[in-house]
């Protein structure tokens, strides 16, 4: 495999040395592969995007992946209205709003009427990312009543009910749920703003 690229060697070597001769040297977030084709892309004196020059890293996926794994650990805690905690029992904001707090600090409107509400960024469907929070009708008339926490792959994870069990996983694709979903929101981009749940 090494001798199949033994004559592109001088070549690449070449290059990479008049890349360093034009551009002076770069700050250590431009290892990331993103930062690398900014750099290519743009002229050398533009400023590099926020999320890469700031000395704190960018932990939006690191908090989707703490809160998901901390959900998925609670899959069938019972639902119970009002709940907002393991040993009573999660509402659905109930749940939301404790694993927000535990995983990203971020403290939550506790009801999904003042949740809705979070001046956060609204994200079309087709755009959602795990951690994006979900907004329901499903007593109709337009008016939020549910939500859940977006896992991947058009699943979401949520309190429920007591009928059907409490915390579990259940899909955007399910004929229910896609007609009762009202609008998403990226909560978590306060949390990596270093916001506390701020209202619109």
């Amino acid at each position: 495999m090494l001798k199949r690229f033994a004559p592109l060697v001088p070549f690449a070597l070449a290059l990479f040395l008049g890349a360093c001769a034009g551009h002076s040297p770069t700050t250590q977030e431009s290892d990331s592969p993103f930062a690398a084709q900014v750099a290519l892309e743009q002229e050398p004196a533009l400023e590099p995007l926020p999320d890469f020059s700031q000395a704190k890293p960018y932990e939006l996926p690191t908090f989707a992946d703490s809160i998901l794994a901390h959900g998925l650990s609670l899959i069938g805690t019972r639902y119970r209205y009002g709940g907002t905690s393991v040993a009573s029992g999660f509402d659905c904001s109930g749940f939301i709003g404790y694993l927000f707090k535990k995983e990203a600090g971020l403290q939550l409107p506790r009801s999904t009427r003042e949740m809705i509400d979070l001046d956060a960024p609204l994200v079309a469907r087709s755009e959602l990312k795990p951690g994006d929070l979900l907004f329901f009708s499903t007593r109709g008339r337009g008016r939020v009543s549910h939500a859940g926490i977006y896992l991947g792959d058009d699943q979401f994870i949520h309190s429920s009910s007591s009928r059907s069990g409490g915390v579990r996983i259940d899909s955007l694709d399910d004929k229910y749920w896609s007609r009762t979903f009202i609008e998403a929101k990226r909560a978590l981009a306060l949390a990596s703003n270093g916001h506390t749940g701020n209202h619109r």
